[in-house]
């Protein structure tokens, strides 16, 4: 559990199930830094934030809950936790049917009709709450009472509201990620994000905002995690912040962004060539390189201004690049996804984040359901289970490969391993192989063992793939020694046993784990590049 402020015998909490504990919720801090603003003066005083994280027992939340004696309750509601916070609600209407429970969050701000959570608490604010929570509080408070349970969200414009960045205490610097926003919306609509139904793009007021990340700075913070959907949108505006950045280089400090693919001007290119490695790192939403099905779910992309650009992250700069696709579009094929997976994997990004089209409440994907014979989980977090061009089986096995690459692949641990697994030809119909290999041996998807995954991965390449033995033994070594793994994978005991000790790996601290491993795989390239001379 974490708690960011502590207020005597509190009216009003302020809490969510994160997903992990490095994670700090930028929402609940809005709200809690607009409680005065938009609440009336002394309810920032009587207002407590707590955060827990979804592995905890729901009784173990609701006892933490219930010993600060709180009249109102407010829960962000998200895809990764409603189902332990309806249990949460559950427990809470139980025990103290008095304490009124309000919900937020993207979750409960579409079709909230149909949920138990809703169904449970006393009210729900749809959409923005940075200034309807707090008025809401206020009429729970002092009255007159609310008649409504579902309350549409004001939309205020962004310079009436109080930023939230004081709010994020010392330890928060110190453990966690920090999440920041210089603009919110998205012009776009792609029809699977919830972001499509946003009119547009609207951005802070910049010079307010770098006051306060400047604050955040010369608090200690060194870890920023922009949530704006399209960074590079106001070309002027990233400038102004990649410089920022630059300026106040520290060998600890890290910076993501997510960014539109095909806009990348020469500007930027400048000031991101600056940023040395592990300090910087892109996510880049490809999502589908098949022109049919990005019309079909109106997302705007130029393809080859997308590669050239990816080309030149991955060649030119020393940025951590993180390209994503999604599987189960409309439309997709089997063939057709891996074309473009093959195309982005030759393009090289460190990760290719692997998704499966989630059915995300209130987005416009559902327009194409019964075209397309889409068939959804009805359990978060919503996956499509068959198409009409995907049937369940293929989907199955489509998910088994997504993990695995998140393993093997998207670990940075098989540099040299991968490069043999995937060539040559399809780097997907290799790796769909192995999956299905992998599946068909193990019976598991998750609870690999490194030096299991290493021996699986040695039999898969010698007995299935036919590669020479001693080719692939020395490649997985070079991988095994730049993990910084001390085990003995079996297929590797003879070389180990003459091993020299390890090189020292430079510091993650402080960063994203991958990240980390990123950088250390740059400590390690003229090694592993001497090891394949040698293959």
């Amino acid at each position: 559990m974490v708690s960011s402020q502590v207020v005597d015998s509190p009216a009003i909490i302020l809490a969510t199930l994160n997903a992990k504990y490095i994670h700090a919720s930028l929402g609940l801090r809005y709200l809690l830094a607009n409680m005065e603003v938009h609440g009336g003066a002394g309810l920032r005083a009587q207002t407590q934030l707590r955060e827990f994280v979804i592995q905890q027992r729901p009784t173990q939340i609701v006892e933490e809950l219930l010993a600060l004696q709180p009249a109102v309750i407010g829960l962000g509601i998200y895809i990764w936790n409603v189902v332990e916070t309806t249990q949460v609600v559950r427990l809470l209407k139980t025990l103290r049917p008095d304490i009124k429970v309000v919900l937020g969050g993207p979750e409960v701000s579409y079709e909230a009709e149909s949920q138990e959570i809703c169904r449970l608490a006393d009210h729900v604010i749809t959409g923005w709450g940075d200034v309807s929570f707090p008025k809401l509080c206020r009429a729970l408070l002092d009255g007159p009472k609310p008649l409504m349970k579902v309350i549409a969200g004001e939309q205020p414009a962004l310079a009436v509201l109080a930023l939230p960045y004081s709010e994020y205490t010392s330890e928060d610097l110190a453990k966690r990620l920090l999440y920041v926003e210089a603009s919110r919306g998205c012009p776009f609509k792609c029809e699977f994000c919830l972001s499509s139904l946003d009119k547009t793009a609207w951005a802070f007021d910049l010079d307010r905002f770098m006051a306060e990340v400047d604050a955040l700075y010369l608090r200690g913070a060194r870890n920023f995690k922009f949530v704006d959907r399209t960074f590079n949108l106001k070309v002027a505006h990233s400038a102004r912040i990649l410089q920022f950045f630059l300026d106040r280089m520290t060998t600890d400090l890290f910076v993501h962004f997510e960014v539109v693919p095909d806009s990348l001007p020469d500007r930027l290119k400048a000031l991101i060539a600056q940023f040395p490695s592990g300090s910087l790192q892109f996510e880049v939403g490809i999502q589908s390189f098949n022109p049919e099905v990005q019309r079909r779910i109106s997302r705007k992309q130029d393809n080859l201004k997308t590669a050239d650009n990816l080309r030149w992250l991955v060649n030119e700069s020393q940025a951590h690049v993180h390209a994503d696709l999604i599987f189960g579009l409309p439309g997709e094929t089997l063939d057709s996804f891996a074309q473009g997976f093959d195309r982005l994997y030759e393009l090289a990004p460190h990760e290719i984040q692997f998704g499966i089209l989630k059915r995300l409440r209130g987005t416009p994907i559902t327009r194409h359901t019964a075209e397309f014979r889409m068939l959804y989980d009805p359990q978060t977090p919503y996956t499509i289970l068959q198409t009409s061009t995907i049937d369940f089986a293929t989907m199955q096995r489509i998910k088994r490969f997504a993990r695995y690459w998140e393993m093997v692949a998207n670990s940075g641990r098989f540099a040299l391993g991968l490069k043999l697994l995937l060539a040559p030809g399809s780097a997907f119909n290799h790796f769909l192989g192995f999956s299905d290999w992998l599946w068909r041996t193990t019976g598991k998807t998750h609870e690999f063992a490194l030096e299991k995954l290493v021996d699986l991965l040695h039999q898969h390449l010698t007995a299935v793939r036919g590669l020479a033995g001693d080719a692939v033994r020395a490649a997985l070594m070079a991988d095994y020694r730049a993990s910084g793994a001390r085990g003995r994978p079996q297929c590797l005991a003879e070389l180990l046993r003459s091993e020299r000790p390890a090189l020292p790996t430079a510091s993650a601290a402080l960063r994203a784990e991958r990240q980390g491993r990123h950088v250390q795989q740059q400590v390690h390239r003229d090694e592993i590049q001497k090891a394949a001379a040698a293959a």
